[in-house]
């Protein structure tokens, strides 16, 4: 395979993957009592978001370069 051929799948896999998750959910802990050999922590889950037009325009760009790639081959 083309290495143009394995990035176009890459961008349109990711694009997909974007526009279906919309968002990157990961948990963080943080400190919430630190008295000595007493310590609490806490579990907090934060959502980093993904617009919609960032999954459209990789997904595009996939397809744009899949196109492209099989014509000048």
């Amino acid at each position: 395979m083309k290495t143009n051929t394995v990035l176009a799948i890459t961008l349109i896999a990711i694009g997909i993957l974007a526009l279906t998750y919309q968002g990157i959910t990961y948990t963080t802990e943080e400190k919430v009592v630190d008295l000595g050999p007493i310590q609490m922590t806490a579990e907090k889950t934060k959502t980093l978001p993904l617009p919609p037009i960032v999954g459209a325009v990789t997904l595009v760009a996939g397809i744009v370069l899949l196109v492209r790639g099989g014509k000048s081959g």
